[in-house]
């Protein structure tokens, strides 16, 4: 695959992220042969998806929260990251119960804290801090190490429990990897997520995901909302078709239930890999492009990776002083 400008990989990510969100979104909740069987063909729903408009979930709308951060301020932010969810937050994108019980809190002034640690004992387990964390996986693609710090703070406001945590800093981890570009090589980029896997959970998805090839299921992984039964489904869907966004799209929907999420991740990844240009043009045309829609999500790409010039420039040793890496053949 020949070598594309940057700012491709940073706009495929964000604009993948939202189109797979909206086009998993319509399937949410429904059994896996539910959607082959009333839906048909998986070629035919991504040729001519459902209605005139892709519109995106929670999932899109919390990411834009992080971007946001992230171009304001270069790193996570804790009381700012909040203000943005707050200020982006609107019931009728899907939000979960306790997602939504934890943004009223913060937009009352209340101790959302306490909240967030009483509401699920141990702290959320869900994958809604990975749905959402593609930008922190841009914005310090050159330091791998600050992506697996920066995505634990992005994830700290809503979850708690270090699967949930865990979850968006191996995504994150992914999305860091496959921008820098390269010709995938699935060995070492699932040795590289293996080998920042600290729970058993993930340690057995990323193992199992990297031996999945593309005659095979990936429905072993899940394809429930809880990180640990999504996260490697996503990276699955990826890896085993990563020259394709579409065939990633539509694997991920496949698997059913949790379809907005799971496009929505799949779509990160492989927008982060192909770049802007291997979303079909009819459906980066469908996303909604109202309020923080395309246009503005395209924007706020484009502002990520001026950011990431900017600490680039500023700060070169955090970049090794070299050119942009690759991933490891």
């Amino acid at each position: 695959m020949a070598p594309l400008p940057l700012l491709d990989h940073f706009r495929g990510c964000l604009l993948g992220l939202a189109v797979g969100d909206g086009l998993g979104a319509p399937f949410e909740g429904l059994h896996a042969d539910m959607v082959f069987h009333d839906f048909g063909p998986m070629e035919t729903i991504l040729r001519n998806p459902d209605g005139e408009t892709l519109y995106y979930t929670d999932d899109t709308q919390m990411m834009i929260g992080v971007a946001e951060t992230l171009v304001d301020h270069g790193r996570i932010v804790e009381e700012r990251l909040c203000e943005a969810f707050v200020t982006n937050y609107h019931p009728d994108r899907g939000y979960g119960r306790g997602a939504r019980r934890v943004l009223e809190a913060m937009a009352m002034g209340e101790d959302w804290r306490v909240l967030t640690q009483s509401l699920f004992p141990g702290g959320s387990f869900g994958n809604g801090a990975a749905m959402r964390v593609a930008p922190v996986g841009l914005l310090f693609c050159d330091d791998l190490d600050a992506v697996m710090e920066q995505a634990r703070l992005s994830a700290l406001p809503t979850h708690l429990h270090p699967l949930g945590i865990e979850g968006a800093q191996l995504l994150a981890v992914a999305i860091a990897l496959l921008v820098r570009g390269g010709e995938f090589n699935r060995k070492a980029f699932y040795h590289e997520l293996s080998r920042r896997a600290q729970t058993e959970e993930f340690r057995w998805q990323m193992k199992t995901a990297s031996r999945l090839s593309v005659c095979d299921t990936v429905g072993v992984l899940g394809n429930s909302l809880e990180a640990h039964r999504s996260v490697g489904t996503a990276l699955a869907c990826f890896s085993v078709s990563p020259h394709s966004y579409e065939e990633m799209i539509g694997r991920a929907i496949g698997q059913g239930n949790d379809t907005d999420t799971l496009a929505a991740m799949a779509g990160a990844l492989g927008g982060a890999y192909l770049g802007v240009a291997a979303i079909p043009p009819h459906l980066l045309d469908k996303l909604e492009d109202n309020h923080k829609g395309r246009t503005y999500i395209d924007h706020l790409a484009n502002r990520l990776y001026e950011r990431y010039q900017q600490s680039r420039n500023e700060n070169p040793a955090a970049a090794g002083g070299k050119e942009q890496p690759r991933l490891p053949q």
